[in-house]
């Protein structure tokens, strides 16, 4: 096996460890037992590996709904004949999907050679040692990829997985009842002009409301770690932005019914025609257009907030990393290549209506054809943003998620949850 190792020094502490008891009914379970589970030693992975690869290999990740992944693998093996690829389903979702890689990692198991993984996953896998350092690899196509999107694989400075596909959400919008807006303070303006223009999003307790309040939050300038992993959000504008979030429900520019509203409820609800506004991701777009709706509704980047904000998305989508494990780590570069390489990438969004990592992709005439929103996803894309990066990243989500809801749903103040945010947050990185 042709990799490179480079001592760590320590075997990593378990991710296991460093979970909340609330968390624990969900995330324990992907953990399981104790001891050590990773291994005392980096390996990586250069481009070079893929020259000669042969055998089997096998990339494991949750449901594939649009089956790009299962395309992806089947014509990589088209074109590689002396390579055999495989998709392999270890979860009807993400949660269950991640449970089951933790497991096979733990067990330091080789069934897989790569895994999909989520972008908030990262930062864990590779402080587990767990997944291979792709530094070398990925840094040569660095040039042509959009920068942010290399942001969600680096951990430490160095890059633990290749970028496949991302995702940025977008504003949908009836032009016949309101405007595209130039920031969220006029969309909500404007939603809260009638109940028929009300703003649709996500603020059920859980990922998504992290994510909708990061939006803001990135846009009115805040963070929640600064680059040294140190706990800023306790700051005016953490407070500025769930005020004028709860501010939004009191006033009806967004139903309360959104407490309630995950992704799926979300564009449901916007596609009855009783709103103005829909915050949501990028597959929408194919579902409303086979919708009474098609024909419509039009899309925008997210907007700024305030007059000196800068628009910013929170970045989704997923990686391939390496199984640390691996007995074909040469094939797995070989597959990694083709799925990153800018012809594959245009078929991404063409075919499966993803969002390609390729910046050459989203001007292509075949993808602007099949997904004429193209232009504004790219603009959404390349001002995202990652999220908190951190082995501990789904107590810190939790945090947010849990105090953000207490404010918008009227049971406290956004100096109370802010405060507590920011306390539950450092409680979280003192476990790691």
């Amino acid at each position: 096996m042709n990799v490179e190792t480079i001592p760590r020094g320590k075997a990593p502490r378990r991710a296991g460890q460093l979970l909340t008891a609330v968390a624990a009914a969900v995330m324990l379970a992907a953990c399981g037992g104790g001891g050590d589970t990773g291994t005392t030693e980096t390996q990586s992975v250069n481009p070079g590996m893929a020259d000669g690869a042969s055998g089997e290999v096998k990339l494991c990740g949750h449901k594939d709904a649009s089956g790009i992944n299962r395309g992806t693998v089947a014509e990589f093996t088209k074109e590689n004949p002396d390579i055999q690829a495989e998709y392999v389903e270890i979860g009807a979702n993400s949660d269950q999907s991640r449970t089951q890689m933790v497991q096979r990692l733990e067990g330091q198991s080789a069934e897989c050679d790569l895994f999909l993984m989520d972008v908030t996953w990262v930062s864990e896998f590779a402080s587990q040692n767990w997944v291979m350092d792709q530094t070398e690899l990925v840094s040569g196509y660095e040039e042509g990829t959009i920068p942010s999107t290399l942001e969600t694989a680096l951990y430490e400075d160095k890059y633990w997985a290749a970028p496949f596909y991302t995702n940025a959400s977008l504003i949908y919008y009836m032009p016949d009842k309101v405007s595209a807006p130039e920031s969220w303070q006029q969309l909500y303006e404007e939603a809260g002009a009638a109940p028929e223009n009300a703003f649709v999003y996500q603020a059920q307790q859980y990922e998504g409301l992290t994510v909708n309040f990061l939006e803001l939050l990135y846009s009115a300038g805040g963070e929640v770690l600064d680059k040294d992993g140190n706990v800023t959000i306790d700051s005016p504008e953490a407070r500025e932005v769930l005020e004028f979030m709860a501010q939004g429900l009191e006033a009806g520019a967004a139903p309360r019914s959104v407490l309630t509203y995950d992704e799926d409820a979300t564009r449901l609800a916007f596609e009855s025609g009783d709103y103005g506004y829909q915050r949501n991701w990028p597959h929408v777009y194919r579902l409303l257009n086979e919708s009474a709706l098609a024909g419509t509704f039009e899309v925008a980047p997210l907007p700024a907030f305030g007059e000196d904000g800068t628009p910013s998305g929170v970045l989704g989508g997923w990686n391939l990393a390496i199984n640390a494990f691996s007995d074909n780590p040469e094939a797995a570069v070989a597959l990694i290549n083709f799925a990153t390489n800018p012809d594959w990438q245009k078929r991404v969004a063409a075919d499966y209506s993803q969002a390609p990592v390729s910046e050459a992709a989203y001007d292509d005439p075949a993808v602007q054809e099949k997904m004429p929103f193209a232009q504004q996803l790219r603009e959404s894309v390349e001002g995202a943003k990652p999220r908190p990066k951190s082995p501990v990243y789904p107590q810190i989500s939790q945090a947010i998620y849990e105090n953000a809801y207490a404010v918008i749903s009227g049971d406290a103040s956004a100096d109370e949850a802010v405060t507590r945010m920011a306390e539950q947050i450092e409680a979280a990185q003192e476990t790691f």
